[in-house]
């Protein structure tokens, strides 16, 4: 008790420049934690898929389609327990700047292959038997102020016109890694429209979610699968959903490789001015160190009260950083909206912040606390601060 009665009363003796340091290492933690939960929600989609889904392509590219009539070939190989398929809709909502996923789905078996949307049985049941239905995740809905029965207005970008859908469900995420910001509408009312307007693709889907019943059996499925439609016009590219949106993901590395680096560089400038505080807290305790090593005190006491009061230092400014860093990610998640669907700080991204704040503490009393430890007793009586 008397040693931490010590430290902190050590710590707290310049108490402007230890505040302004303490300031320095809140900012610097704190941004450190936002910058990883960045690139953690960057990963988010393929952090939050199953390891019992597949996603089957056009081996060209995304932007070809597949034959509807895929459906039944795929569903009849081993290992398979459900298929259904998507299409990308793209549209507008009043702006483009609300921007958001939307999807034209088979909507029984998508929901099927998707156990972690919670919605309720009721709304369930009203969305499949609308047409003109959609559902959307409860961040999204919370965003523009939805609520079941709203007519929703989109402005087609790569289906051109105006489609008004009637928001049947609102779904939740079974827990926090689940994406919310998501719109779901029947496939077969964009089908219906694309035959209406004599469009080519009215029996053509974007992607096959592929159901399995052995996580471990994914890269054998997928050969079969693939397999199947082996030197047709459309030949497929079978993949774990995991795989699938890490594909997305590599798209952005360089910005993801950007900002994980300036993450690390900001916690070694707050390191060298937490050095900096702690060389100039031992030059002014010359005197001090002398006289505690001239009353028989060993060199490690002196080590331990510098190392202690940095690390007094380094903790305090670490853990407000934790603490502020959660209202800030609320913030920033609201002021993006669904730029980024899930938004949360983890676990392991706090226990880094603490991490960095241990570190930063032991490495910036190192050297002065080394030196110090080496201190002569005659000249260190001899100096004046």
């Amino acid at each position: 008790m008397f040693v931490l009665k010590l430290l902190l009363k050590n710590a707290f003796r310049h108490r402007l420049r230890t505040l302004l340091t303490m300031v320095g290492l809140i900012v610097a933690v704190c941004a450190f934690g936002l910058l990883r939960t960045i690139i953690d929600a960057w990963y988010a989609g393929a952090e939050g898929t199953s390891s019992t889904r597949l996603v089957t392509r056009n081996a060209i590219s995304l932007t070809f389609v597949l034959p509807l009539n895929y459906a039944d070939r795929v569903r009849r190989v081993e290992g398979v327990t459900g298929v259904s398929w998507s299409n990308w809709f793209g549209g507008v909502y009043i702006t483009e700047r609300n921007f958001f996923p939307q999807f034209a789905v088979e909507p029984a078996s998508y929901l099927a292959l998707y156990p972690e949307y919670i919605l309720p049985e009721a709304e369930k049941k009203a969305f499949l038997l609308d047409r003109q239905g959609a559902v959307v995740g409860r961040k999204l809905a919370n965003q523009y102020g939805w609520k079941v029965g709203d007519q929703i207005p989109l402005r087609g970008t790569i289906f051109p016109g105006t489609w008004t859908f009637t928001l049947r469900g609102i779904w939740d995420g079974v827990d926090a890694r689940t994406d919310e910001a998501q719109m779901l509408f029947h496939w077969k009312l964009l089908s219906e429209n694309l035959r209406a307007r004599g469009g080519q693709n009215a029996d053509h889907v974007g992607v096959y979610i592929v159901g399995i019943d052995e996580p471990n059996n994914a890269p054998l499925i997928s050969q079969r699968i693939d397999a199947q439609f082996k030197n047709s016009l459309a030949e497929t590219l079978t993949e774990t959903e995991k795989a699938f949106q890490l594909g997305f993901v590599s798209m952005s590395e360089a910005i993801l490789v950007a900002v994980n680096a300036v993450s690390y560089v900001i916690i070694v400038i707050i390191m060298a001015v937490m050095a900096n505080t702690m060389m100039m807290t031992a030059r002014e305790r010359l005197a001090e160190y002398a006289t505690l090593k001239a009353l028989g005190f060993p060199p490690a006491f002196v080590v331990k009260l510098l190392f202690g009061e940095s690390l007094v230092i380094a903790l305090g400014g670490g853990i407000l950083g934790m603490l502020l860093t959660l209202p800030l990610a609320a913030a920033f998640a609201k002021a993006v909206g669904t730029l980024f669907p899930v938004f949360v700080v983890s676990d392991t991204t706090m226990l880094l912040q603490l991490a960095a704040s241990v570190t930063v503490g032991a490495i910036a009393a190192a050297w002065p606390a080394w030196k110090m430890s080496r201190i002569d007793i005659v000249n260190g009586l001899r100096h004046v601060g």
